[in-house]
């Protein structure tokens, strides 16, 4: 899964429609080429993939501009892009890191439903880590791959925790809520323009 196509349909889908250039700078202002590596090259590279593949449908109302819309596919790829970012940890961050830029596009309780399956397979890829860890003994500098594992899913384990323990008690506005930056074109007021 790329996240750069999940950041593209997520702000196509959070302004209702959007041009390459206001996606790109979006990410931009998001540092999204340092934790995503969605860079211009790739953003447009998934624009014309994703309207190739009719997720996305474009406009060109404007001369020398073209503006993209999101289709119902679309809407179902992006939502089903989310849940799995949400839901599965990944070796890179950068899934994660797409998924929480877009988090408010769920309902609160579906958000806390996937982050506690994340949860579970953190709890169990740190145990898992932690008994490789513990039984090993041919190549003791593997221990420390190991070690990075637990301590890795460790960290998952608390930060994820700590993210299910917020959405619970109200942090954030989610889909469905009053101020939920969530709905389809309710990007409005961050556009800037």
């Amino acid at each position: 899964m790329s996240a750069t196509r999940l950041l593209v349909l997520g702000i196509v889908r959070g302004y209702g429609r959007a041009h390459g250039y206001r996606i790109g700078t979006d990410l931009q202002s998001w540092d999204a080429a340092e934790w995503a590596n969605a860079k211009w090259g790739s953003i447009y590279h998934a624009l014309r993939a994703l309207t190739d593949a009719g997720m996305l449908r474009d406009h060109d109302d404007v001369p020398g501009r073209t503006e993209y819309e999101l289709t119902e596919k679309g809407e179902a790829e992006y939502l089903r892009l989310l849940r799995e970012a949400v839901r599965r940890p990944q070796a890179r961050p950068d899934q994660l890191g797409a998924a929480l830029a877009m988090l408010p596009s769920l309902p609160r309780a579906e958000a806390v439903r996937l982050l506690r399956e994340r949860l579970a397979a953190l709890e169990e890829i740190r145990d898992k880590a932690r008994a490789q860890l513990d039984g090993w003994v041919d190549a003791p500098h593997w221990s420390e791959l190991y070690g990075l594992w637990e301590h890795t899913a460790a960290g998952g384990v608390e930060w994820t925790s700590g993210l299910i323990a917020r959405l619970e008690s109200g942090a954030y506005a989610m889909a469905g809520e009053p101020g939920s930056p969530g709905r389809p074109g309710s990007w409005y007021s961050l556009a800037g323009e």
